[in-house]
């Protein structure tokens, strides 16, 4: 039962097996009482005449018989009833009553009764008229601005307009390109009569355009008589709503102000007296009658619609107030006042049910009933359960539609590396421009345990890395069986990559018993490349311009046992100096601390260090695990380098700026060159050619200007993917940096990578300065916040380019101020737990007698210590 449901008032049931329509129902006070209380009249197409008063009935009672006023038969259909001031001489109510071919006008009255039965109601014939065509329908009002009384229009079924001055007629007019007849209304405020014709158009016809136009008593169709006609009738708007009309409305709540509303079969338009849409709302259902009842806001009005689900709906404007529940489908609806209660909703279905109701809710009087109480048997109820389980699991092993989940996977894929480098490079296309590029074989295995149908692989290397190739179908799997795959991997671009890894990713279909077609299913790992697949052995270098060291708590190891793919054997246990030359041409050095337990990485280039001390820690982890070492542990307490990270960024940047401003001047030439096409065919399509006036010349310069712009952005492109390449790299450094300083836990690590690598690969769209920068942002607002007034702030929901890198430097830079001062990486927001954790004291930079002394840039460089403070280090004179 539905709880909104439209709250019976007083409701009947009108005669045996009679049929209504939309025009059988009308309200209005139509025997003149002067109480302001409406009558309901409803005519059937059987011809009974019917006039309620309405009580209220309560609950289970039947309708009182007073509640009839009147009932009468008159032999014909009725097909519309209508209330208004149609009888000449007064200005009282009048009930029209339209059949098939006669209008009827009727007076209302009542007596006062002197006995039980109460008053006693009669109608009299006042006037009729013999139709000469069938009607249709009709419609009434003031036409042509008459005070006091209505004039009635009738749209018969060939298209003509019969207008009647009360108890004459006045004249009839045929509807231009008529072929059915639709729904008719009459606009007071541009005195119009308005219809939807057979082409689905809403059109109005101004009622003096119809007094002036050519009599049409008879129908004229041959051209002598077209010719022969006085003045067209014309339409005075046309709107095109492209379906078919239920019903118009025309209503003025407002003071000057009027509406045309139509029902059409799936939308429901608002316009204006001329034609112009105010306002459409589409339907998801298929109305069967609608009305306008008021305006209860300034601007907007309350519509009634009904649709063949038995539901109400109340919208204002287009927005959806209530929705209730009818007994019946309704094919006409009203809003009447009785009894001092307004607004109650009369409702009539094509089968007779008449019912008036008001909107409400019904709330559920229905109470579960006891349960009787009784012992509980356990045994019973765990022999029960025991059956229960048994037919589930039954059920979930032969009719579940996805393969059941196990430890062992169906299809896996391993990937293994040769530990040594191709004796033959299978290096193509790359654009290094030094010896011979070294390529490393990696063997692919596909092992099926079931059938996988249509399986694929596919081999992804992060760029500057290329494989030879990087996708494979194969035919279906058998169970138990197994495909093999031998690919090369190599440097192709002319810069070093960020990671050395690689991932392969099988897709394949499953079948099972509902799906023999196969569900999608995918298996993937991981590998890992050598670091000399991107560099060799070379001579060490003592000066560099960045330097960092490793602290460790074990004694440090020698490089023969730690890099023997790059250290020869014969130079002993006691080599601690080791070299590494990129294939790209920059160097890198590592040495290991004699006296100490600290291993230092120095190169030219800040993004070079990042592989070599990457492959340091993680060779240094394996050999103490191997050695079954469990507290070896690798921190680092020296200067964070964020100033030459801030140069990287700057110069990335630099080279985005560079390719939106190629973007715009390429935008700029190609206008340019195609306006100056344009003109040049122009003059070439002239048959009296006019000079070029070196529009030849122009093209030609300015086509030279295109491809240089063109080859300029191209070459931008080209640095701005080594710049980002190089800003990875540098990423990587400075994470692994704070995390062996601050100490991070894993999570906390995954938070970081996740803050400052966001992207693959940078766009013009959306590039890593904006990303980052929002990321950050949200960290010092959230747990890295000093008090809720930051927590407060809120972030841009929208990533733009922004317009120099102050911001986000100056981002970078408190980030690692707050973690200095004991700040914690979470992804919650409460600040005030993140901060009770507090870092010790910050350390002091570490001594470095005992390797090699500090290389000083030139000029004034800017750090940031281990304590969190920037400090200045200037050069010696």
């Amino acid at each position: 039962m539905s709880l909104f449901k439209a709250r019976d008032w007083w409701s009947t049931i009108l005669g045996e097996k009679e049929e209504f329509d939309q025009g059988c129902l009308c309200v209005a006070d139509v025997d003149n009482s002067g109480s302001g209380q409406d009558k309901v009249i409803v005519g059937s197409y059987k011809g009974y005449l019917r006039i309620f008063n309405p009580h209220p009935v309560k609950p289970g009672d039947e309708v009182q018989p007073e509640d009839l006023l009147l009932e009468v038969q008159l032999r014909e259909p009725i097909l519309q009833v209508e209330v208004g001031k149609f009888v000449s001489g007064t200005e009282g109510l009048h009930l029209a009553v339209l059949h098939c071919r006669k209008l009827c006008v009727y007076a209302v009255s009542g007596t006062q009764g002197n006995v039980e039965h109460g008053n006693q109601y009669q109608i009299k014939l006042m006037y009729e008229h013999n139709l000469q065509r069938t009607a249709c329908n009709m419609t009434y009002g003031p036409f042509g601005g008459v005070k006091g009384r209505d004039l009635i229009c009738i749209q018969s079924m060939d298209g003509m307009l019969m207008l009647f001055e009360q108890e004459s007629y006045a004249f009839g007019r045929f509807l231009p390109g008529f072929l059915l007849p639709g729904p008719l209304a009459y606009s007071s405020r541009t005195d119009s009569f308005i219809t939807v014709s057979s082409c689905q158009q809403v059109e109005s016809y101004k009622y003096q355009v119809l007094a002036f136009a050519t009599d049409a008593d008879d129908r004229q169709d041959t051209e002598q008589q077209k010719l022969s006609s006085g003045k067209r009738l014309a339409v005075d708007w046309v709107l095109n709503i492209g379906e078919q009309a239920l019903d118009i409305c025309v209503v003025s709540f407002n003071q000057g102000v009027s509406s045309v509303f139509v029902l059409g079969e799936r939308n429901f338009f608002c316009l204006k007296d001329n034609g112009q849409i105010r306002f459409m709302k589409k339907l998801d259902y298929s109305p069967s009658c609608f009305i306008p009842y008021c305006s209860v806001q300034e601007g907007t009005i309350n519509t009634l619609i009904a649709n063949h689900s038995k539901m109400l709906n109340v919208y204002q404007d287009v927005t959806l107030k209530w929705a209730t529940q009818l007994p019946c489908i309704p094919v006409s609806v009203k809003v009447a006042n009785f009894q001092d209660l307004k607004g109650v909703i009369v409702t009539l279905s094509d089968d007779g049910h008449l019912q008036c109701s008001y909107l409400g809710t019904d709330p559920s009087l229905f109470q579960a009933p006891k349960v009787d109480s009784r012992e509980i048997n356990y045994e019973e109820m765990n022999a029960e359960m025991k059956e229960l389980q048994k037919i589930i699991r039954e059920a979930t092993k032969t009719q579940d539609i996805l393969p059941e989940s196990e430890k062992q996977r169906d299809v896996t894929v391993t990937a293994e590396v040769s530990p040594d480098l191709d004796e033959e490079s299978q290096a193509i296309d790359s654009e290094i421009k030094a010896g011979a590029v070294p390529s490393v074989t990696v063997k692919v295995t596909i092992q099926s345990r079931v059938t996988a149908q249509k399986p694929s692989l596919a081999v992804c290397v992060q760029a500057p890395l290329a494989v030879t190739c990087d996708q494979f179908v194969f035919g279906d799997l058998e169970p138990d069986s197994s495909e093999t795959v031998v690919l090369s991997v190599f440097l192709r671009e002319n810069c070093c990559p960020s990671e050395l890894e690689g991932t392969c990713i099988v897709s394949y279909n499953i079948p099972t018993e509902l799906n023999p077609e196969g569900i999608p299913r995918v298996a993937q790992c991981n590998f890992s490349l050598p670091l000399k697949l991107i560099c060799f052995p070379a001579q060490p270098s003592k000066a560099a311009n960045h330097k960092l060291t490793i602290d460790t708590n074990k004694p440090p190891i020698s490089f023969v046992t730690l890099f023997p793919d790059f250290v020869d054997p014969s130079e002993g246990d006691q080599a601690n100096v080791l070299g590494f030359e990129f294939l790209t041409g920059s160097k890198t050095t590592l040495l290991a601390s004699k006296t100490s337990q600290r291993y230092r990485i120095q190169s030219d280039q800040l993004e070079d260090l990042w592989l070599v001390t990457k492959e340091l820690i993680h060779r240094l982890q394996i050999y103490f695990k191997k050695q079954n070492c469990k507290d070896f542990a690798c921190t680092f307490s020296g200067s964070i380098p964020l100033q030459e990270y801030f140069e990287l960024i700057d110069r990335h940047f630099e080279l985005r700026l560079n390719a939106e401003r190629f973007q715009e001047l390429l935008s700029e030439r190609a206008v340019q060159f195609r306006a100056i096409e344009r003109r040049l065919l122009t003059r070439f399509k002239d048959k009296t050619p006019a000079p070029l006036q070196h529009l030849d010349t122009l093209l030609e310069g300015t086509f030279r200007e295109v491809i240089a712009l063109a080859d300029a952005a191209e070459e931008n492109q080209a640095n701005m993917f080594q710049a980002f390449a190089k800003l990875k790299s540098a990423t990587h450094l400075v994470i692994m940096l704070i995390s062996l300083w601050q100490k991070l836990s894993a999570d906390q690590v995954a938070i970081l990578e996740a803050t400052f690598l966001p992207l693959a690969e940078d766009t013009q769209e959306l590039g890593w300065e904006e990303t980052v920068d929002a990321a950050v942002s949200y960290l010092l607002r959230t747990c890295l916040s000093k008090s809720s007034k930051e927590q407060a702030l809120t972030l841009s929901s929208q990533l733009s380019m922004p317009k120099d890198t102050s911001k986000l430097k100056k981002n970078i830079t408190l980030f690692c101020d707050r973690l200095a001062k004991g700040g914690r990486l979470s992804l919650g927001t409460d600040s005030a737990t993140q901060q009770a954790a507090v870092m010790p004291g910050g350390c002091a930079t570490i001594p470095e007698s005992d390797l090699e002394e500090r290389t000083i840039i030139p000029g004034s460089t800017a750090m940031f210590s281990s304590n969190g403070q920037i400090t200045k280090q200037k050069s010696k004179p």
